[in-house]
């Protein structure tokens, strides 16, 4: 430590940014190990090629430094361009632990800041990577405590932890296949896979033999959809098992902790004070099955950094259920019944469902008929309009809000269905906004505005007497010099 309180990371870093560096210029060590090779003389260059990336490694450790004085946090990095960061204490909405497998193995963690300043995410965290581990939890307890009241007490180290509010059930396993994750994993890995085949010359000569696989068209297809379907299914589990091994959520110290992960650990608590609420993601394949999934709605944290606010992954409802209401302080919002939004919101749905549906079938009519198609492919288009009636009725059936024990609670969706719920003393203002096809039904979309999450929370197509009521009843003071 300098006398003006600055301090380096750890020096068990410089092992791990010049492997990192190696890794990013690992392209063209490669082509010039290549090129050395195919000249016969290149041995002395790809020595130089292998130091420039470790002496770039060692530069960033060496001009790297932070501090915590005069009540902010301040990162210092770069020698010709320096780059301070630094924000106040009361500015710390997250702090993660993170540790990825040679962090573990020398002893080290990164510790993250979620500030959520930054107009696009840009300079909005502090990133300290490469504090022991010790010292990086001991840091995280005096960041906390000091972003909230200087002078307020500070609890006693030494009590025992409560126990967890939930921790990973095996049986959550069954969820995994019902989300997005590994669908895309898995397109991933086709996209990578046919760049790869493409750029390599597989061409076979097989004398104009018939190519066959042995078994009827229709057999194989159905075999290839089973084969992708089992491959989707075990990198969806694969990838829930990787990201939530160990999973548990505890409270302490008046913040929530949330630790994760097998390959790369993580550790991420929110000051219970920053948490203005929680909401309750309810895709159709989790909802069909039973589940749902929870996150944090917390002041300040930036949308880019989601991951940072999920507080249970995909879980039985019930589950989910109760932990909402644990961080509420109240079960009833999560349970409470909703006012619906009226026969106005219904048609409304109903009219955009059916009339996309419709306009979409006759787009595809009209290009079948075009190209000859028979007359049954026709018929098949009448599965879209009944699909959309479908989605109408559960989007309709989803619609509505309550403002129960001051908490805001709205919903609405069908294969993305989320259920919010935001405490009052979160919301520093009401936005009504309607279209004009909403004003010539009475309907308009009131928009709580909050500090965290996505800024807002959106209550869709509200009649306007009740939507006027709610903002009378949440901010009057706000609200009643408008009705006057």
């Amino acid at each position: 430590m300098t006398d003006d309180g600055w301090q380096r990371l750890d020096p068990r870093m410089m092992l791990i940014h010049p492997v990192r560096e190696v890794v990013r210029f690992l392209p063209p060590l490669i082509a010039l190990f290549v090129a050395g090779v195919a000249s016969g003389g290149g041995r002395p260059w790809q020595l130089v090629g292998i130091l420039v990336p470790v002496a770039l490694g060692l530069y960033r450790y060496f001009t790297t430094s932070y501090r915590i004085a005069g009540g902010r946090v301040e990162l210092k990095r770069g020698l010709v361009g320096r780059h301070v960061t630094s924000t106040p204490l009361d500015r710390v909405r997250t702090v993660d632990l993170t540790a990825t497998a040679i962090h573990r193995v020398l002893g080290l963690t990164t510790l993250r800041i979620g500030t959520g300043t930054g107009a696009s995410g840009e300079d909005s965290d502090l990133e300290l990577d490469g504090l022991p581990t010790a010292r990086a939890e001991e840091l995280r307890s005096e960041l906390l405590r000091r972003s909230t009241v200087l002078d307020a007490p500070v609890p006693d180290e030494a009590a025992a932890p409560e126990p967890p509010v939930v921790e990973l059930d095996w049986a959550w396993v069954r969820y995994a296949p019902l989300t997005t994750s590994g669908l895309v994993v898995t397109a991933g890995i086709l996209g990578v896979a046919g760049q790869i085949l493409g750029s390599v010359d597989l061409s076979v000569d097989l004398d104009g033999a018939p190519r066959s696989v042995g078994l009827p068209g229709w057999t194989a297809v159905l075999l290839g959809l089973v084969v992708l379907v089992v491959l989707v299914c075990a990198l969806s589990v694969a990838g829930y098992l990787v990201t939530n091994w160990g999973f548990a959520l505890t409270r302490s110290r008046g913040a929530w902790h949330l630790r994760r992960g097998l390959v790369t650990t993580r550790e991420t608590s929110l000051d219970e004070e920053r948490v203005a609420g929680v909401s309750m993601g309810e895709p159709l394949g989790l909802r069909l099955a039973g589940g749902a999934r929870l996150t944090a709605i917390v002041t300040g944290l930036h949308s880019d950094h989601p991951g940072s606010s999920v507080l249970v992954p995909p879980a039985p409802a019930p589950v989910v259920t109760r932990v909402a209401g644990a961080v509420l302080g109240t079960s009833a919002p999560p349970t409470a019944a909703l006012t619906g939004h009226g026969p106005a919101a219904t048609r409304r749905r109903y009219t955009r469902a059916l009339g996309t549906a419709v306009a979409l079938a006759a787009a595809i009519a009209a290009g079948l008929v075009t190209l000859g198609a028979p007359w049954w492919a026709l018929l098949l288009l009448l599965v879209l309009p009944v699909v959309a009636a479908l989605l109408a009725a559960d989007r309709a059936r989803a619609l509505g809000h309550a403002l129960v024990e001051e908490h805001v609670v709205a919903r609405s969706g069908s294969l993305a269905r989320r259920r919010d719920h935001l405490q009052v003393g979160h919301v520093i203002g009401w936005n009504l906004r309607a279209t004009w096809f909403q004003r010539r039904v009475g309907l308009t979309s009131l928009v709580a505005t909050t500090a965290g999450g996505r800024q807002s929370v959106t209550l869709p197509d509200v009649p306007e007497p009740l939507a006027v009521g709610l903002a009378d009843e949440t901010l009057p003071h706000v609200i009643r010099q408008f009705l006057a």
